[in-house]
């Protein structure tokens, strides 16, 4: 055997370790439809130019000092809206959707209006609040998924739709000291969780 073919054959038996990662459900995260663990998959990716790249996310110059922003490669369909932009923000991802008026998708998605005025329009719901076990430190807590729509001064004439992943701590006066706990249940993986857990 020539040393190409042996060379080949060792790049042969690195793809499937190398292609084993999960690639990103940027619809699925933006409409509530995965888990705190597959928005941590993100963070890595948004937070270094060449991987946001290799995954289909161009970063733009940011128009808002409070969020990050990406050109899509291949547009998506989120909440029967086409876009060509997300937005990710701390715990949150949206899609930057062309809607002047926000109001009839809240409507629809059952959103509770927090604010409504002329210059702010802001609504959500809890889509998920259960207890879990942290995989870190073994406390319980509370995984919280929140769909929400807002405008921004920053965008004009434009509607961010999306959802906000976050791991809380129970509420200390929640239940008596010495009233019956359910046990917590571990966070349960999710499809960016290699198969080890780790």
């Amino acid at each position: 055997m020539t040393a190409f073919k042996t060379a080949c054959l060792g790049l042969l038996a690195l793809l499937p370790a190398t292609a084993s990662a999960a690639p990103l459900d940027l619809a699925a995260l933006i409409e509530c439809r995965q888990r705190l663990a597959d928005y941590d998959a993100l963070a890595p990716v948004v937070a270094d130019p060449l991987k946001a790249v290799a995954n289909g996310l161009q970063p733009l110059p940011q128009t808002n000092p409070f969020m990050s922003e990406f050109r899509l490669a291949t547009p998506l369909t989120v909440f029967g809206q086409r876009t060509e932009y997300v937005t990710v923000s701390g715990a949150s991802i949206m899609a930057i959707l062309d809607v002047a008026d926000p109001r009839p998708l809240a409507r629809t998605l059952a959103l509770e209006d927090g604010v409504d005025n002329p210059d702010k329009f802001m609504a959500g719901r809890e889509v998920v609040s259960q207890d879990v076990t942290d995989p870190r430190t073994g406390e319980p807590m509370i995984e919280s998924i929140i769909l929400s729509l807002s405008t921004v001064k920053t965008h004009p004439g434009k509607t961010l739709a999306g959802c906000t992943y976050s791991l809380d701590l129970p509420a200390e006066d929640a239940l008596p000291a010495d009233a019956p706990q359910a046990p917590a249940r571990p966070l349960p993986p999710s499809v960016n969780t290699p198969p080890d857990g780790r």
